[in-house]
């Protein structure tokens, strides 16, 4: 009896890729690179941190020496947020980054991103996710819309159901209901698909977000 064997699969990481705010007039090169190296783009936002969300991001840092500094620098201006998928994705984000001290990376990794934009251990220009989990942390905390794999179960579930599903729903039935539509069920999926919160948007406006 001939055994029947699973097809080989390919699993897509991702991670969170920051452009800090000194190099975000270099958004257009960098992203180039990122997508000559073999990644997609899959979420991608514009906006500005105030010291608090720098904090809140950063809290595995609290306390050290340079915490002041760092939420200063990232407070300081426009910053590019996207998620990157690929094969590997953390760890061949990683490499492309090069070290976190700039200064060491132009002598250790000369074509690294962060030898090439970077400045000083300070100013490294771009951020990238150490591990699977950070990456699954980061991308929440910049993109809470967006459906992590393993799919939410129970409460997690629920809330996320009561956040997107149900309201992008009811707004959908709605807009049926005024639009009378000779074909209804297509008509409601096309709007469905149109106005689906997990569709991938690129926000270039700068948001003023947790600033009031």
């Amino acid at each position: 009896m001939q055994t029947l064997m699973p097809e080989p699969q390919i699993f897509v990481e991702r991670t969170l890729a920051l452009i800090k705010p000194d190099v975000v007039d270099k958004e257009e090169e960098i992203e180039d690179c990122i997508l000559r190296s073999g990644f997609l783009i899959l979420q991608k936002r514009k906006l500005q941190f105030s010291p608090e969300q720098c904090s809140n991001f950063y809290a595995d840092q609290y306390g050290k020496v340079f915490f002041p500094n760092l939420t200063a620098y990232m407070s300081s201006g426009p910053l590019v947020a996207m998620v990157l998928a690929r094969h590997c994705a953390v760890s061949y984000w990683k490499e492309l980054l090069g070290p976190s001290n700039s200064i060491r990376a132009k002598r250790t990794h000369p074509h690294s991103l962060r030898a090439i934009y970077g400045t000083d251990d300070l100013r490294n220009a771009l951020h990238g996710s150490l591990t699977i989990s950070t990456a699954e942390r980061e991308i929440r905390f910049m993109f809470p819309e967006v459906i992590l794999e393993p799919i939410p179960a129970g409460q997690r579930a629920r809330d996320y159901l009561n956040l997107y599903v149900k309201p992008t729903l009811l707004a959908g039935l709605t807009a049926l209901c005024k639009e009378k539509p000779a074909d209804p069920m297509t008509w409601l999926a096309d709007w469905l698909i149109e106005h689906n919160p997990n569709k991938p948007r690129l926000q270039h406006h700068i948001t003023e977000e947790e600033h009031q």
